[in-house]
């Protein structure tokens, strides 16, 4: 026995708020009978499920790897009228829904998913789910500023947890270097707002891995579906992720 919302954002009927919403509204059935009251649970299994009329069933689960390119919105509608990632999922009915965000003017590795549980696990901070970025920056950051950002540097929204930084590349005339970085956090614009509290504004940013996934040779714009072995890796890394450490 599920709560009824989870059952119908689960079904990919909508977020779960907005199934709260439905159900409020008196727009949801169970056996024929309306349910209006918010934590009604249900068996999927056992009970018919209607939403004004039409049967939900449990919708298959879908995990996406996509390459996003810079310029389009993570997010499932833009009412600027902008590009937004599900623009290039071509082929899929399902309702996916990203995991996590990347920055309008930020490329690579984003995942979409229509499971709420893998998207929650994944993103909730106690977790820590490393990602690694590439940052084309101005400048050359010299070694103790990169230290600074291995440290943890503080930001208006306090101090970052210790970051993984290393070259990755660097113009010989010192115009600009690439920088490769790995935070197990996800704050708004973090990367940006790291490099820029050490002077070496980022010019370009890619996202290359979400945990032990990697973008590898995906075509910008592209997609591919995550094998089962991939799904269960990401969920045994956040689980593990977000127990305690030994002393």
């Amino acid at each position: 026995m599920e709560r009824l919302q989870k059952i119908l954002a689960g079904a990919g009927v909508a977020s779960r708020r907005k199934c709260e919403e439905l159900i409020l509204n008196g727009q949801v059935q169970v056996n024929g009978e309306t349910v209006t009251t918010l934590g009604t649970k249900a068996d999927p299994a056992v009970d018919v499920i209607t939403v004004n009329g039409k049967t939900i069933g449990a919708e298959k689960k879908i995990y996406i790897m996509f390459n996003k390119p810079k310029g389009v919105i993570t997010s499932a509608s833009d009412p600027q009228g902008r590009k937004i990632v599900t623009d290039y999922l071509k082929g899929i009915s399902e309702r996916l829904y990203p995991v996590g965000r990347l920055d309008y003017d930020t490329e690579g590795l984003l995942l979409l998913t229509n499971d709420g549980d893998f998207a929650h696990l994944l993103t909730h901070p106690k977790h820590h789910v490393p990602k690694t970025y590439l940052a084309t920056v101005k400048g050359v950051p010299h070694g103790t500023e990169l230290d600074k950002l291995k440290q943890g540097i503080m930001l208006e929204d306090g101090m970052t947890s210790p970051a993984e930084v290393e070259y990755y590349d660097v113009d010989p005339e010192g115009k600009q270097a690439v920088i490769s970085i790995t935070i197990h956090e996800g704050r708004n614009r973090q990367v940006r707002r790291m490099f820029e509290a050490i002077q070496h504004p980022v010019t370009k940013l890619k996202r290359i891995s979400f945990g032990d996934l990697y973008l590898e040779n995906l075509k910008r714009g592209l997609y591919r579906h995550l094998s089962k072995e991939e799904v269960e890796g990401l969920f045994k890394q956040a689980r593990n992720a977000g127990k305690p450490r030994k002393r």
